[in-house]
């Protein structure tokens, strides 16, 4: 039998394309090393993100082409990641190599809920994240991440975000009284958000995810201002009214340039804990439907699930994925892995221009 090359490996493994940046794994740099010996072919495949959601269909398809070689008796495969950093963004926040906004176009969809569900989702996967409570109206990610009561240290002239179960989180709700209301206008909220972009001390992380205020008011466009995001999620809850809303939210940030990551439908349906079964209470489908409508990925549906909602009132955000049940874990799951491959493909992309606004 002859025996094998790393050539004949790599040319193999050029036939393998990542699904969703549709490259193969060599031209896109994925591939980190190839050993052969005896027929045993070792391939390190460094994935682009800890939450790749077509890992498993990758492998699959290494293992074909790579086990289709003449030679080859048996296939390893090591997997590695490294989250590709959104190029423009460097200049403005040194080590952070994503901003993900998370907006709705009103209140009560769940919007922070969700928020939390992607920080926490991302880090239990293996990423590096921080969580920016930017809804300085009603600053709930203190409450609903544990934190109720804390104050962040300063070191030099930055402020120290707070890490919470491995998430460095930062909000208005951590420097003043829970209980206390914040008048504020357009020149002070701008103030504060910069300030929380510029003179926290963010660290090294793969991800920062931005909870905004609902609707398309002054600190989206500071936002869209200060930094360039990769990307925002659009929340949206199956109502007639909700989706309108929506929609309003994805023209304000297709008008500041921002990129769509894709819309999300919380609250889509109850799965019954008897019988399994699942009741539309709301509707179901319309979220997917109008991002079929205006050419945006449709992120997912989250139901309702008591355990979700008792983990933000307890502060126990890893509730969200060990106290929910199998199928609504698994629903939160394959959203968040959708979230963190459109943030690749945006990345494979051409680099977003930063956008001035006079």
């Amino acid at each position: 039998m002859p025996s094998v090359t790393k050539e004949q490996v790599l040319e193999a493994l050029r036939r393998v394309n990542d699904p969703e940046l549709h490259r193969d794994l060599v031209s896109l740099n994925m591939i980190k090393n190839v050993a052969v010996c005896d027929g045993l072919v070792r391939v390190h495949v460094e994935l682009t993100t800890p939450a790749c959601p077509l890992k498993d269909q990758i492998g699959k398809d290494v293992h074909r082409e790579v086990g289709g070689v003449v030679g080859v008796k048996q296939v390893e495969i090591e997997w590695s990641s490294q989250v590709r950093a959104h190029a423009a963004l460097q200049v403005h926040l040194p080590g952070v190599k994503n901003v993900i906004a998370i907006g709705a176009g009103k209140g009560g969809v769940g919007k922070s809920t969700i928020a939390v569900m992607v920080a926490y989702g991302l880090e239990r996967m293996g990423a590096r994240v921080g969580l920016l409570d930017a809804d300085v109206y009603g600053p709930s990610i203190p409450k609903m991440v544990g934190l109720e009561g804390a104050r962040p240290n300063v070191r030099g002239e930055k402020i120290v975000p707070i890490d919470a179960d491995g998430v460095r989180v930062m909000s208005t709700g951590l420097l003043v009284n829970s209980e206390e209301a914040l008048v504020l206008r357009g020149p002070m909220l701008a103030g504060i958000l910069k300030q929380f972009l510029g003179q926290v001390d963010w660290g090294e992380l793969d991800y920062l995810i931005v909870d905004l205020p609902p609707g398309t008011g002054d600190i989206p466009l500071t936002l869209a201002q200060s930094i360039p995001m990769t990307g925002a999620v659009v929340v949206c809850t199956p109502q007639q009214v909700a989706l309108l809303d929506a929609l309003k939210a994805l023209r304000m940030y297709q008008k500041l340039n921002v990129p769509i990551l894709g819309i999300v439908e919380n609250m889509s349906y109850f799965i019954a804990p008897d019988t399994g079964r699942e009741y539309d209470w709301f509707g179901r489908g319309g979220a997917a439907a109008a991002a079929e409508k205006v050419g945006v990925p449709f992120l997912g549906e989250i139901p309702i699930n008591i355990a979700i909602r008792v983990s933000g009132d307890a502060g126990a955000p890893e509730d969200l994925f060990t106290r929910t049940d199998e199928r609504s874990r698994a629903a939160v799951e394959s959203f968040v892995r959708n979230v963190a491959g459109q943030v690749s493909i945006r990345n494979a992309q051409e680099p977003t221009v930063e956008l001035t606004i006079s």
